[in-house]
């Protein structure tokens, strides 16, 4: 918003009170309480009577006072009401079109908290282009949400208000990762009450509430520290291999990705198996494993494993034959 024209109304203003006061001291004698005060009341237009009789240059004085000072005053007031109305607005149309983009949302995610896991998993949500929604109680947190063009919701994210406003009728998932493991629980109850079918990934801070997390209806739960824990020991016994997978998943220094597909009804493989698939010849790629729809992993899966309808295929190949795969099997 633009306050150029109000700071210059002010400094006019002040510039007019101050050309007062001086020349009620200078001409009139007045003592500089009086002079200010008879500035005000003249600027003002109170109607208060004159502290003392005025000569014709005091009379002058005041005239030029009374037609910058009410021009002045006026025209401050007007540009302080201009953006008192235009910012409430701007805030009201503001607040009007986020909902109208969260409601336009389908499958979407929705994190609750924007901490170090929460900043890490938006980031890499939006590198996949994936929408989401997030839900933070910290000012500075949404300011800088805003500022990326990230849709969030300044509000209590373990309260109901603020999952349905965040659209969780039609969200793919939800993500809890607050710092507080209680709140946690909290967010997946409320949004397990809503909505018994989401899928909820929460993160817990201390590995015993994990089991709680499972009960109140999270369908994963991650501990950030058991896992780095476990990364930090696998980096000194299998560095080549890590080294591997963070090229691979995170880097993109080779050039590849591995990702996941699932294998519709109407699938040109449904029935067939992977050798006769010809997925490897097709989209050069590497089957890692299978998901069978029982919950079932195959890993390394042979030339004669049958894909059926609902399967999920976890594969390694380049980025754009991956997504050629998965357009495929639908």
């Amino acid at each position: 918003m633009d306050y150029s024209k109000l700071k210059l109304s002010i400094i006019l203003l002040f510039a007019t009170i101050a050309f007062g006061t001086s020349g009620y001291v200078f001409i009139e004698g007045m003592s500089p309480f009086e002079a200010f005060y008879m500035t005000v009341i003249t600027i003002s237009t109170v109607g208060f009577s004159e502290i003392k009789p005025l000569s014709d240059i005091g009379r002058v004085i005041t005239i030029i006072v009374i037609g910058m000072g009410i021009s002045l005053l006026t025209y401050t007031l007007g540009q302080v009401a201009r953006i008192i109305v235009e910012g409430e607005l701007r805030t009201i149309l503001g607040r009007r079109k986020l909902e109208k983009q969260i409601a336009e949302l389908k499958d979407h995610y929705i994190i609750c908290g924007y901490g170090r896991i929460g900043t890490i998993i938006v980031k890499e949500l939006r590198n996949a282009k994936i929408p989401l929604v997030v839900i933070d109680q910290d000012p500075a947190s949404i300011e800088a949400l805003m500022a990326e063009g990230i849709l969030c919701l300044n509000m209590d994210a373990t309260s109901d208000e603020a999952l349905q406003s965040a659209g969780l009728a039609t969200a793919r998932g939800l993500v809890t990762a607050v710092s507080s493991d209680a709140d946690n629980v909290f967010i997946a109850l409320s949004a397990k009450g809503m909505r018994p079918d989401i899928f909820i990934l929460a993160r817990a801070s201390d590995e015993k509430n994990e089991s709680k997390l499972l009960r109140a209806g999270a369908s994963r739960v991650v501990c950030p520290y058991q896992m780095g824990g476990r990364r930090m020991a696998e980096i000194l016994h299998k560095p080549t291999v890590v080294d591997f997978l963070d090229q691979t998943m995170m880097h993109n220094e080779l050039g590849l990705q591995m990702e996941e597909a699932v294998v519709s009804g109407g699938s040109s493989i449904t029935g067939k198996t992977l050798m006769s698939s010809n997925l490897r010849q097709d989209f050069g790629v590497i089957i890692v494993a299978i998901k069978r729809i029982t919950g079932e992993m195959v890993f390394n899966p042979g030339p004669g494993e049958i894909f059926n309808a609902g399967d999920v295929i976890v594969a390694i190949g380049k980025k754009a034959e991956l997504r050629r795969m998965s357009t495929a099997l639908r």
